[in-house]
């Protein structure tokens, strides 16, 4: 057997016989190298993109994002509650900034944004089929392109939120604020008024006591009507005075005191402030108050509040014809009054939302929708209970129990 002789390779002979420095081998490496980065840098790309769309959703706002063209490109999930149709993708900056303009006009935010300006804006819809109107605000801001961008131009940024409830809230504080100076300037009035309807009826009193007192007069066929026109002057200014009075009473401060308090007198003062509104004969007005109601504890000032409130919101749920009756009784060792209508009543899913501040159901102007919070806090501090009784279509009774001295 012959012995094997080492051979001798020359390695520049082998590398230029594969050709490795030229060859896709080398070339491969660099790729699959290449590969690798791209899909670490993706991998962190989706990392961003997933985080950054939970930022978007978590946005309690509505968001929108229009394109260069000022066509809508995204929208967060709050766009589709506030103006579905509005912001669809693809839409127009002029379906929702100005649908009468078929141009743009100079004051859009989109085109403002479009044009690198950051802007802010409210506006309101109004909603015919309920009278009532929303409002928003919006901020734009422009979001810049890169230079390298072959599209080019800016997009927009968009922010929408609703503010309908504020701004309820602060048209109805105004509204509260003016109410309370008119009922300043109410109570004002009466104090001046009731100064010359003493003088009226001390007057007339004079003269009616010397009717009874000098015959001459009173045998005199041309006066013979006086005496009873004296007695109607006398009955109807002391009507006034008494009504004055209870307005004056309803309109002192209320001042925290508690004590001991009829509910039938109060009740009382309280129709009479109320008796006007049912002058034209379409609603009945009627008290039952009961002689055996014991003394409550409590500020008579503000269970006149109590009473007005529940007293004109069942005057207001009656449209057309109808009755509201007041009534008073001892029921275990309280004192119960209850005001029972006849009117719309209040639908079962809303008699639990009635207590709120600012629920209403009225039309603007006819309601704050705080008459039934402070009636129900104002109860709460003389440690009584309010209750409601209700259906649809067929009346409500509010019953207040307070206890007894």
């Amino acid at each position: 057997m012959k012995a094997i002789k080492p051979t001798q390779v020359d390695e520049h002979f082998l590398d230029a016989l594969l050709g490795i420095e030229s060859s896709k081998i080398g070339f491969y490496g660099e790729v699959k190298q290449m590969i690798q980065e791209l899909e670490t840098a993706n991998l962190g790309l989706r990392v961003k993109k997933t985080e950054l769309q939970a930022v978007f959703d978590a946005i309690s706002d509505g968001v929108v994002i229009y394109d260069h063209d000022g066509l809508v490109q995204h929208r967060n999930h709050v766009c589709p509650r506030l103006f579905p149709k509005e912001t669809l993708i693809g839409k127009s900056c002029r379906a929702l900034f100005h649908p009468d303009q078929s141009m743009a006009p100079s004051s859009c935010p989109v085109e403002k944004a479009l044009r690198g300006e950051s802007s802010q804006l409210s506006f309101s819809i109004s909603h015919n089929d309920s009278g009532r109107n929303s409002f928003y605000d919006v901020i734009t801001t422009p979001i810049a392109t890169p230079g390298e961008d072959p599209v080019g131009g800016n997009r927009a940024l968009v922010f929408i939120r609703d503010v309908t409830d504020r701004r309820s809230r602060e048209l109805q504080l105004l509204q509260a604020e003016k109410m309370s100076s008119i009922g300043v300037l109410a109570a004002g009035v009466a104090h001046e008024i009731n100064n010359p309807m003493t003088s009226v009826a001390v007057y007339a009193e004079a003269l009616q006591r010397r009717f009874r007192e000098d015959v001459t007069l009173a045998g005199d066929q041309r006066l013979l009507d006086f005496p009873k026109y004296l007695e109607i002057i006398i009955r109807e200014v002391y009507r006034c005075k008494g009504i004055i009075d209870n307005l004056q009473s309803f309109s002192r401060k209320a001042d925290g005191v508690f004590g001991r308090v009829d509910l039938n007198i109060i009740i009382g003062e309280v129709l009479e402030l109320v008796r006007h509104k049912v002058r034209d004969g379409n609603i009945t007005l009627r008290d039952n108050l009961s002689d055996l109601l014991p003394a409550a504890q409590g500020d008579a000032s503000a269970l006149r509040q109590v009473f007005l409130n529940l007293i004109l919101n069942a005057l207001q749920a009656i449209e057309e014809v109808g009755s509201v009756t007041i009534e008073t009784d001892l029921v275990d060792s309280q004192a119960v009054v209850r005001v029972i209508d006849t009117g719309s009543g209040i639908a079962a899913e809303m008699q639990d939302l009635i207590w709120n501040p600012f629920f209403t159901t009225k039309v603007v102007g006819k309601g704050q929708g705080l008459g039934l919070a402070v009636t129900y806090d104002i109860v709460e501090k003389h440690h009584g209970t309010i209750d409601v009784y209700s259906k649809a279509g067929e009346g409500t009774t509010f019953t207040v129990k307070l206890p007894k001295c």
